[in-house]
């Protein structure tokens, strides 16, 4: 079995690496380094916020891989095809195909944009807000000028869809929200700081982030499992501060893949991934991809190629 993960170095300087794409083998325990990100063009404002890849998705022989505000397109050997802009992308983070369309959670925006895996363009958009405790959802054109300003109020992060609807949630959301369509309500509420949150057999798949924890929760309270992410000695690790005084730290849990409905791989920070058998309440594998506390796992699939 092989995972394909993205990183994130935040608060790395120009001429320093700040993440890629590792192709992952999890029964050899081993890594390969298959994209260094360091694009010339990267917004070097702010803590982190630009920098690096995100979220991963697959159609057909297609990989697609967000940054900030940019989609990318590779070839299984990650040779480029092709890249999109919108003015409606910013500090973006996972991403997730259903049907023809690739859905991305564009943060900066409290949106959810759409693209035409077919027409390669972008041809949907919904902007999210919370007016008097209820969940509001408003269709916009992502190539036209009437969309929201930029003002990441919910900081909203994940984006998963089914046959059920689409699952979306984030840092300020209180929980995972679930979209039919037409209307927004909560549908489990979870803990602040919650990424990668998503339907999971009869309950809810999440990284409990501020927990240090990848948990599931059974919506009948009765199955509930917390896993928690690998610690290293304080001795091992690098690089513990950010330029603006602001102090990383290990444990953060990002990025998460389902390989079946017993086994779930997770990331955190420094960059590991660990496979875990929820029934045996057991970590199965890991692998670890760097020291530095700065390096987190952000985006996590199932690699499908081979």
């Amino acid at each position: 079995m092989k995972l394909v993960a993205t990183s994130v170095v935040r608060g790395s300087q120009q001429g320093e690496s700040h993440g890629g794409v590792y192709l992952l083998d999890l029964e050899r325990q081993r890594a390969e380094l298959k994209l260094d990100w360091d694009a010339v063009g990267i917004d070097w404002s702010g803590r982190g916020g630009d920098r690096g890849l995100r979220g991963i998705a697959f159609d057909g022989d297609t990989v697609y891989i967000t940054a900030s505000d940019e989609l990318f397109a590779f070839r299984p050997d990650f040779s480029p095809i092709g890249s999109w802009r919108n003015p409606y992308l910013k500090h973006c983070h996972e991403t997730r195909v259903y049907e023809r369309t690739l859905y991305i959670a564009s943060t900066g925006f409290d949106s959810i944009i759409g693209f035409d895996l077919d027409d390669e363009t972008f041809n949907w958009a919904m902007h999210v807000d919370v007016q008097r405790f209820r969940f509001r959802g408003e269709i916009y054109d992502p190539q036209g000028d009437d969309g929201p300003l930029q003002l990441n109020k919910l900081h909203i992060n994940n984006v998963h869809c089914n046959d059920d609807g689409m699952y979306l949630s984030g840092l300020r959301t209180g929980g995972m929200v679930h979209f039919n369509g037409t209307t927004l309500a909560m549908s489990a509420e979870l803990p602040a700081g919650t990424h990668n949150a998503r339907p999971f057999r009869n309950g809810v798949l999440f990284n409990d982030s501020e927990a240090d924890r990848l948990r599931y929760a059974g919506r009948d309270g009765k199955e509930d499992r917390a896993m928690a992410v690998p610690k290293y000695a304080q001795k091992d690790l690098r690089h513990a501060e950010f330029d603006d005084g602001h102090i990383a730290r290990q444990g953060f849990a990002r990025g998460l893949a389902v390989v079946s409905d017993s086994v779930v791989a997770g990331g955190s920070s420094p960059s590991t991934v660990v496979v875990y058998d929820l029934a045996g309440n057991r970590r199965l594998a890991s692998v670890n991809l760097s020291m530095d506390v700065r390096n987190a796992i952000h985006g996590l699939e199932v690699w499908p190629y081979d």
